[in-house]
């Protein structure tokens, strides 16, 4: 498979969603939001909120880790991107996405990077700790975009700001809302979206890290849905 050439938009680029679910014992809602008409990738689709990893993810240091059991499953069938650099970019995502704040109080030891600034004005430092790994898709080819898209679910108690408090969102995502897990299928959503949405309803009132993370391999020459057990190997 082709992998991230910043010349080629068609390269596979490793990327970060985080589903952030909300009244999970009692009415599960998730935090959607819907991509503008003129997005080269998935024009007017509701998704979750994410994006591609930056280069200077893999640098900004995490208060907490990532779950052991989710780093291991991460690394399995990848020789690409690390653990780290793929918490930071989803935790960086829901931020400018959303202005929700995944993090603990406390003071950066250093000045932060450009495009952490805000997340740190906040007081907070970003906390991979609350993060669970429960699927990984890439996308199909013939697509103006691919992604090797990795998705986290996160218990909106491990927010640490207002969880209705959008103003902070940059304008990628219009219609940012809590969605009724029971109602949500009568948005306008990618096939992938469903697809992991069914792992997602599964697993509302379990806790625990999956047995296995689903993976959704798309590449030149075959599909395949394979299960990522935490035994890490290459392509």
């Amino acid at each position: 498979m082709t992998r991230e050439n910043p010349s080629d938009k068609t390269a596979i680029r490793d990327a970060a969603t985080v589903i952030v679910l909300r009244n999970r014992d009692d009415d599960p809602q998730i935090l959607m939001g819907q991509r503008g008409a003129k997005a080269a990738f998935m024009p007017n689709k509701f998704v979750f909120p994410g994006g591609a990893v930056d280069t200077g993810d893999a640098r900004i240091a995490l208060q907490s880790p990532l779950p052991a059991l989710c780093s291991k499953r991460l690394a399995e069938n990848t020789a690409q991107i690390s653990a780290h650099a793929l918490a930071v970019a989803a935790i960086r995502e829901l931020w400018e996405e959303t202005g929700l704040v995944l993090g603990t109080p406390g003071p950066w030891p250093r000045t932060a990077p450009e495009d952490w600034q805000s997340f740190a004005q906040t007081g907070h430092l970003p906390d991979a700790s609350g993060l669970q790994f429960v699927f990984r898709a890439i996308t199909p080819t013939g697509r103006p975009r691919r992604f090797d898209a990795r998705f986290f679910l996160a218990d909106a108690s491990r927010i640490a700001s207002d969880l209705d408090d959008f103003s902070a969102a940059s304008d990628e995502l219009s219609h940012l809302q809590w969605v009724r897990l029971a109602e949500v299928r009568r948005f306008d959503l990618p096939f992938i979206t469903e697809v992991v949405l069914a792992e997602i309803q599964a697993r509302v009132r379990d806790r625990e890290p999956p047995d296995s993370v689903p993976f959704f391999k798309n590449d030149d020459e075959e599909s395949l849905f394979l299960r990522l057990r935490g035994h890490p190997q290459a392509d």
